[in-house]
């Protein structure tokens, strides 16, 4: 039998670094949500030892991918829980969201391939104990398992669901390079950082709580400054985004994907057209989503 699963990408509408931990990671403040952006990943259930292969030819086909260690992970927690643990798994994924473009791809998949196994084995783990689980695979693992809007904390696994989000249409464009996260953490400069607690704005947490939320007016990126200066292809392609599209564009986690807001599906599809034509030949890559509440 062969499971399809959709494994969806997120993007960051606000990004803030508030403190640099003790164990080297540091401390967020971001709100997160899944867009329409997919990765297809099939599973299959066999007699025979763990595989996985995928179709880009960035991404590991070997221990080192992240879905294969969410499979190894779920297999050792499952002997541990019910005596269960003998791994017949093949894991295939159709890539479409970039590797290293901030977009969560691998800790989607990781998710992706947890929750799948948890309903293939009758829901052996609860939600929480698979975000507990997905928490030593990244940072940004407990969210996708999460499967809401959210505010998250900490290293991102302190997680509160966001209601009412406005939704929007997005063009998204990978400008061709990978942006190493932890070079970008690493380089920060703290001088033009924000410090905010978690009352970043006036009201923010109120409005998170209360009537529709529109995001517009609270985007940010403390990480986009680094990111910029670490890859200068990022702000060429940022400044030359902004001027096609006319409007503001942001950047996503640490890089090196970037998108712009719209209010209707037309003009985001005008928007996503012109930068078709204009990057025809170029490495750019372009993508046209959405996100809802």
């Amino acid at each position: 039998m062969i499971k399809k699963i959709a494994s969806f990408a997120k993007i960051n509408l606000f990004l803030y670094v508030t403190s640099k931990r003790k164990d080297g990671y540091h401390n967020l403040y971001s709100l997160m949500t899944q867009i329409d952006l997919c990765d297809d990943i099939y599973i299959q259930f066999i007699q025979k030892e763990l595989s996985i292969t995928c179709d880009h030819p960035n991404v590991p086909e070997d221990e080192s991918n992240l879905a294969y260690k969410a499979a190894v992970l779920f297999y050792q927690f499952l002997k541990i829980k019910t005596g269960e643990g003998k791994i017949g798994l093949s894991i295939k994924i159709i890539k479409r969201i970039p590797p290293g473009g901030g977009l969560g791809g691998g800790s989607s998949n990781a998710a992706a391939v947890l929750m799948a196994l948890n309903r293939y084995y009758k829901i052996p783990f609860s939600k929480a104990e698979l975000m507990t689980m997905g928490l030593k695979l990244g940072a940004d693992v407990p969210f996708f398992i999460f499967g809401y809007p959210a505010i998250a904390r900490g290293v991102g696994e302190r997680l509160e669901k966001v209601i009412n989000l406005k939704a929007y249409h997005l063009v998204l464009c990978d400008p061709g390079i990978t942006a190493s996260t932890g070079n970008v953490y690493k380089n920060i400069d703290y001088r033009l950082t924000s410090k905010p607690k978690d009352n970043i704005k006036i009201g923010l947490n109120e409005r998170l709580r209360g009537q529709a939320f529109d995001v517009r007016d609270q985007m940010h990126n403390d990480l986009e400054e680094s990111a910029c200066r670490l890859y200068p292809e990022i702000k060429e392609t940022k400044e030359e985004m902004a001027m096609l599209l006319q409007r503001e564009v942001y950047m996503t986690g640490s890089g090196a994907t970037l998108f712009a807001l719209f209010s209707d599906w037309e003009n985001a599809n005008k928007g996503f057209e012109r930068l078709l034509d204009t990057w025809a030949k170029s490495k750019k890559k372009m993508f046209l989503s959405s996100f809802n509440s």
